[in-house]
């Protein structure tokens, strides 16, 4: 009883603010397109984010933690000969990577001289600036005798022309670790890739060789002119490319993902104004019939005029506060799409049932009071949902603005609709009650007048006067509208006929076969490259490194941030043993073995190995480059002791991919929590996937939450609260499919997905709950009638937000980027995926299941003693029977 009185209160309320606005159009019509205008133009002055670790790596996790610990103990500068894989900051630098179209052989002559010649046309590039001109040895990383340090590979393919020179046969290289003339081991896996070896790991052959340079950013003028460099340094590369076209080069340097990942709104212009000018037109067409008089064709394009005011005036308050740019931002306007259409399409069809001979403040009155309930819930809806995106509980910045983004552009979407949207459905009926062309808001002459007119003038001005109707005739003028004549006269029939129902069934169950096999195969996709546009430096680059250096793991540094005993022969043990299984490529391994044997043959104590380290064993050759993986400290007795240490670690890898290097991170931070030794690991790639599956399911996970709550809540606030279990079920068996579908469809589980997930619930509510609510609380006729009636009522705003929002789709298929192609198959798949159950699943499954209809009251005769009541609804017009339903 509460309910059905909040629900009679709540509609009384709407209809009475529809009467007021009708009675103020102007300055509701007004109002939200000057706030649009003084909001929106500050979006001229938008600022872009440029770091995408910001966006996309998690905010709070162990590995910035874990960072911060290694910068403080372990300085780039001290790294020095250490600069495998960026070990601890991406820094500044320039890579390519040089291979064959034929597959040749990168290490023969001819290879070899032209590396080694694009090597000097790099360190030769100059950045102009006023008054000098720097070069890659000013802004370099220097070395202890104040040169560059390059690749290693450098010194191996020098030394190998050299011995070619001098015709020296016993020069060899071995992989993944060969040693230099002046003694020193270097790691050459990340600098060879393809490689053939001989026995005893002597390489035979490589099919590609990568190059690095690492730069200096010390401070913002260093920064900015070693930004200058990597761009000279791609274009360089291109050239040395275009006069050496045998070999194919790629290029990529630490600016490269940023403005790979901008890159997609510049490439998405020109799709996207053709998806406004496709949904536009559909809008328009959607909303016209034959009639001209109760045509709507200016409505549908003022929806989608109300959709961008509240885009535009979302966009000047997120720029306003601060707020930055990002490519993640082209998903905003489809989600406002989505929900923006069906509510102005939902007021119209509202229009179309209001009686034409009231009033228009009365008809718009009828219309909030129909339309604006379940308008509001659904928009309080995504405002929750979106709304928990939006909080500090959202660990992934990119996720946390855009449904921030989508928040205040919904809340201002919602408003406008009321506002501006209702206004023009007033003045739009004052157009149809004086009797005016709804396109050029002309007087439409009477039937006799037209009659004289040529038939093209006819045809244009087609209209059905309200006196042309016979006396006592039911007149439904809308009829002619080809939506509604196409669900009125043939679709509501079919779908519910007998024979379709088991077919329905059918199909359905393939559907949740294929969804259940799809959903077993969901992947996290932490992969950047997933972001960015397709033809880029970032894709191509990522796809040869993948083909040729994927034998060996990024190299993971392996820090003991305490001081141990390390002349203790159980502690030597311990900490190789962590490593076991992994190439090791430091010289603090070499040290541990060298104090091993000591033990063996001397014995060690902690006087031996202080003696050492104060005296002349850091000094011999074979560990001149030790201290840079030491720190030392003295005490007041002059005793030596080691505060830390560490060594570098590669794993034997058969794919370099997100989801092993994820799980090798996992187990290398369980052991770190049991071992003995106190120890941390890192590489900078960890920093975008620690946490990352716990981060990107939180969003989802959260919304999910606060949807059942608000579910729960608003149960209170429908007529009857079997409407919420139903959509309940809706939502989860569209979601379920959705996320078995797009696995199918090679989308992974990423951050532009999972925001489109959580947009999925509330686009399934939108289209699901006014059809199960028509449905829910029909009374005195059968579950087929009503389902029925339900379809014509609502399905025709269904069936024109669909189309709509199809169309405006399209186009963003052919977008050159990942990121878009992420966001359509998604978007696709919701929008398919909820149609499919409002049209199919939901009209075949409610003509069976609860809640069950009230049965007229039938005398206690023989002839209406049944088990079941047969159901028999005829055509108007005619005696053939559309359908027989038997309900038990």
């Amino acid at each position: 009883m509460l309910r059905q009185v909040l629900h009679r209160g709540l509609r009384t309320c709407f209809s009475r603010l529809g009467h007021f606005i009708a009675s103020h159009p102007v300055f509701f019509a007004s109002a939200p397109v000057l706030i649009s205008i003084l909001l929106g133009a500050s979006f001229s002055r938008y600022q872009v984010e440029e770091s995408v670790e910001h966006l996309l790596a998690p905010q709070h996790s162990l590995a910035k933690i874990e960072r911060n610990l290694v910068n403080s103990l372990f300085p780039v500068n001290r790294s020095k000969h250490r600069l495998y894989s960026d070990l601890q900051t991406p820094g500044r630098y320039g890579r390519v990577i040089v291979t064959s179209f034929q597959k040749a052989n990168m290490l023969d002559q001819h290879h070899t001289d032209l590396i080694l010649k694009l090597h000097t046309a790099v360190t030769k590039i100059q950045v102009p600036r006023p008054g000098f001109n720097y070069t890659f040895a000013h802004i370099c990383i220097l070395n202890n005798d104040k040169t560059c340090i390059v690749d290693d590979i450098v010194h191996v393919l020098e030394e190998l022309k050299n011995a070619r020179a001098t015709n020296r046969t016993n020069f060899a290289i071995t992989y993944p670790i060969t040693h230099l003339k002046d003694g020193r081991a270097v790691y050459n896996g990340h600098q060879l890739g393809g490689v053939t070896v001989h026995s005893k790991d002597r390489v035979k052959s490589a099919e590609a060789i990568q190059l690095t340079y690492y730069l200096q950013s010390i401070n913002s003028l260093n920064d900015m002119v070693a930004e200058r460099w990597e761009s000279s340094f791609c274009d360089t590369v291109r050239l040395f490319q275009k006069s050496n076209s045998k070999v194919k080069m790629y290029p990529y340097t630490s600016s490269s993902l940023r403005e790979d990942f901008q890159k997609t709104s510049r490439v998405s212009e020109r799709y996207l104004v053709t998806s406004l000018i496709l949904v536009i037109t559909m809008a328009i067409l959607c909303c016209s019939m034959q009639d001209c008089v109760r045509s709507k064709p200016w409505l549908g394009l003022l929806g989608l005029v109300t959709i961008s005011l509240a885009t535009l005036t979302a966009a000047g308050i997120i720029n306003l506060t601060g707020g930055k740019y990002n490519s993640t931002f082209l998903g905003v306007p489809f989600v406002m799409l989505g929900h923006g259409l069906y509510g102005t399409f939902e007021m119209l069809s509202s229009w179309r049932k209001t009686r034409e001979d009231q009033h228009v403040k009365e008809r718009t009155a009828a219309v909030y009071a129909d339309s604006m309930l379940s308008f509001s819930l659904t928009t309080a809806m995504y405002l929750v949902t979106f709304g928990i995106g939006a909080s500090p509980f959202t660990n992934i910045e990119a996720a946390r603005i855009f449904c921030c983004n989508s928040c205040i552009a919904i809340l201002f979407n919602y408003l406008y609709v009321l506002s501006f949207y209702g206004s023009s459905l007033v003045f739009t009926g004052y157009i149809e009650n004086n009797y005016q062309h709804s396109i050029f808001c002309r007087k439409v002459p009477k039937p006799e007048v037209l009659q004289e007119k040529p038939a093209w003038y006819r045809f244009f001005l087609t209209a059905r006067f309200s006196e042309d109707t016979a006396e006592g005739e039911e007149a439904n003028t809308y009829e002619s509208h080809l939506l509604v004549c196409f669900l009125k006269r043939y679709y509501c029939d079919w779908i519910t006929n007998t024979y379709v129902k088991p077919f329905v069934v059918l199909f359905y169950l393939i559907y949740i076969s294929f969804a259940l096999m799809g959903y077993l195969q969901v992947s996290e996709g932490s992969d950047l490259s997933n972001i960015v546009a397709t033809a880029t430096q970032t894709i191509e680059y990522t796809t040869a490194q993948q083909k040729y250096f994927s034998n060996y793991s990024p190299v993971i540094g392996f820090y003991i941030y305490e001081s141990i005993e390390y002349w203790n022969t159980s502690v030597q043990e311990d900490v190789l043993e962590y490593t076991k299984g992994f190439v090791r490529i430091s010289w603090f391994e070499s040290y541990l073995n060298y104090l091993r044997k000591l033990n063996v043959s001397t014995g060690l104590t902690k006087k031996n190995f202080t003696d050492m380290l104060r005296n002349s064993f850091l000094k011999a050759p074979q560990f001149s480059h030790f201290q840079e993986d030491i720190i030392f400290s003295k005490k007041y007795n002059d005793e030596v002791d080691v505060v830390a240490s560490r060594m570098f670690l590669v794993a034997k890898t058969m794919e370099t991919n997100r989801e092993e290097l994820y799980d090798l991170l996992e187990t290398l931070r369980r052991l770190s929590v049991t071992s003995k030794v106190k120890f941390i690991v890192f590489n900078p790639s960890f920093v975008f996937m620690d946490r990352y599956a716990s981060s990107l399911g939180a969003p989802l996970h959260n919304s999910c939450i606060s949807a059942l709550f608000l579910l729960f809540f608003s149960a209170f606030l429908v007529a009857d609260s079997l409407i919420n279990v139903w959509i309940t079920i809706t939502v989860v068996s569209v979601e379920f499919g959705v996320i078995g579908f797009m696995t199918l469809w090679k989308v992974q589980l990423d951050c532009i997905s999972v925001l489109c997930l959580i947009y999925g619930i509330n686009y399934t509510i939108d289209n699901c709950a006014p059809l199960l609510s028509t449905f829910v609380l029909g009374k005195d006729f059968t579950r087929t009638k009503w389902v029925k009636n339900a379809l014509e009522v609502h399905g025709v705003a269904i069936l024109q937000s669909y189309l709509c929002y199809i169309v405006g789709l399209i186009p963003l298929a052919a977008v050159p980027s990942n990121l878009t192609c992420t966001l359509f198959r998604c978007l696709f798949l919701i929008a398919f995926v909820t149609f499919f159950h409002c049209f199919a699943i939901l009209p075949v499954i409610l003509t069976f299941l609860p809640p069950s209809k009230k049965k007229r009251k039938e005398k206690k005769n023989p002839e209406n003693r049944e088990d079941a009541e047969c159901v028999e609804m005829a055509d108007m017009g005619s005696t053939r029977v559309v359908d027989q339903i038997t309900t038990v």
